[in-house]
C-alpha cells in the first residue's frame, strides 16, 4: 500500500513536461485512488478463513495448469 502511494505520487510529481497528457493524469490518479480501496478490502477479508482456502486452491491450480 505505501509503495503503491510512494510511486504514483512520485510519478506525478516528477515527471517530464513532455510526458504530460490528461489520460495519463487520469489513470494515475485511479490508481491513486481506487486500488488501495480494493486492495485493502482484500487484506481485510483475507483475514477469513474460507477465503484463504480459496486463494491457495486458485493459486495451485494456476501454479500446476500452466502447461
Amino acid at each position: 500500500m505505501i509503495s503503491l502511494f510512494t510511486s504514483t505520487g512520485t510519478f506525478a510529481c516528477l515527471k517530464p513536461p513532455s510526458m504530460s497528457s490528461p489520460s495519463l493524469d487520469v489513470v494515475v490518479s485511479l490508481l491513486y485512488s481506487m486500488i488501495p480501496q480494493a486492495l485493502n478490502t482484500l487484506i481485510y477479508s483475507i483475514r477469513n478463513r474460507e477465503l484463504k482456502d480459496a486463494l491457495r486452491k486458485l493459486t495451485q491450480w494456476i501454479l500446476f495448469h500452466q502447461h
